[in-house]
């Protein structure tokens, strides 16, 4: 049986859960999200993104942030944050609130 896509609105308040975290490796001069037996190298947009994780800031301004940042389309920007997160709240690297 497949989970059901989790559901994010523009209220939705991302963070990382417990166990999980950014960390920069100074030897390889890479970001990386670690958690419990798992590691993901983070280009530097998906740290931008993970970045803004921090239980307070909502998707809509995240993805308001990102756009500017990035001098990018606001609905290229939606849509791409909410694939990124939502595979990352499947893989339970972040939660939502």
């Amino acid at each position: 049986m497949s989970e059901a896509a989790p559901t994010l609105t523009g209220a939705t308040v991302p963070r990382l859960p417990k166990g999980v975290r950014l960390h920069h490796d100074e030897t390889r001069a890479q970001w990386l999200l670690m958690g419990p037996e798992r590691l993901f190298k983070l280009d530097p947009i998906a740290l931008e993104i993970l970045r803004r994780c921090d239980g307070a800031t909502d998707l809509a301004t995240m993805i308001g942030d990102l756009a500017r940042q990035f001098e990018a389309d606001a609905a290229t920007v939606d849509k791409d944050v909410r694939a990124f997160l939502g595979e990352l709240v499947a893989r339970g690297m972040v939660v939502l609130t």
